[in-house]
C-alpha cells in the first residue's frame, strides 16, 4: 500500500486526477483546493460545474480547518456513525470555489479506509471524490465497471482493491441550523 501512496501523492502534487478505492465506491479524485485541477473531473465526468462533489477530509481537525462551524449534533454523528456518512456543511473555506454548490455549502466525508485516510494525511489537504462514472451513468459498484473513458482520462489508477465490490454510497446528511435532514440513507 505504501507505494500506491506514494504514487499517488505525486499524481496529486502534480495536479492530476487519481482513480482511486474509497469507503464506498471507487472515487475521481484531486486536490480539492485547486480549481484549475477540480475543472477536469467535470470535464472528465461531462458533469455542469453547478453540481457539486463530495470531498475527504483526514479527521476532525482537518474538518476543521474547511468549515468553521461544526453543530455538536454533527460531530456526534461522525463519531457514532456504523457506515460511509457524508454530511452538507455551510460556508467552507480554503477549498476551490468550484468545489462549493451554489448555496455555499460543500459535502464532506472522512473516510473510514486506511489508503484514504493515509493519503489525505500524506497530502495534507482535503481532496475530491466524486463517483468514477460519466455524468448520467450508472454508478460502477466495482473497479470492472469503470467505463474506459473514465480508466483513460485519469492520470493514475491506484493497483488496489480492484476486485471489492460495493453495493451502497454513503448516506447524506445535511446541516438545518440547529437540525440535521437526511438527503440519502
Amino acid at each position: 500500500m505504501e507505494i500506491e501512496i506514494k504514487k499517488a501523492l505525486i499524481c496529486l502534487k502534480e495536479k492530476g486526477l487519481l482513480l482511486y478505492p474509497t469507503d464506498t465506491v471507487w472515487g475521481i479524485g484531486c486536490d480539492a483546493t485547486d480549481k484549475d485541477t477540480v475543472k477536469k473531473i467535470f470535464s472528465l465526468k461531462n458533469r455542469e460545474e453547478s453540481k457539486s462533489l463530495v470531498i475527504l477530509v483526514s479527521s476532525l481537525e482537518m474538518l476543521q480547518n474547511v468549515i468553521d462551524f461544526i453543530p455538536e449534533k454533527a460531530k456526534r454523528l461522525l463519531e457514532e456513525a456504523e457506515s460511509p456518512t457524508t454530511i452538507i456543511y455551510n460556508n467552507p473555506k480554503g477549498l476551490a470555489e468550484n468545489t462549493v454548490a451554489n448555496d455555499c455549502t460543500v459535502a464532506i466525508r472522512i473516510p473510514d479506509h486506511q489508503f484514504c485516510k493515509e493519503l489525505i494525511e500524506k497530502f495534507g489537504k482535503p481532496i475530491v471524490s466524486t463517483s468514477a462514472n460519466i455524468s448520467g451513468e450508472s454508478t460502477p459498484k466495482s473497479f470492472s465497471e469503470i467505463s474506459q473513458p473514465i480508466l483513460e482520462g485519469v492520470d493514475y489508477v491506484v493497483n488496489l482493491e480492484r476486485q471489492k465490490i460495493t453495493e451502497k454510497s454513503s448516506a447524506i446528511l445535511k446541516i438545518k441550523g440547529d437540525d440535521i435532514e437526511v438527503i440519502r440513507s
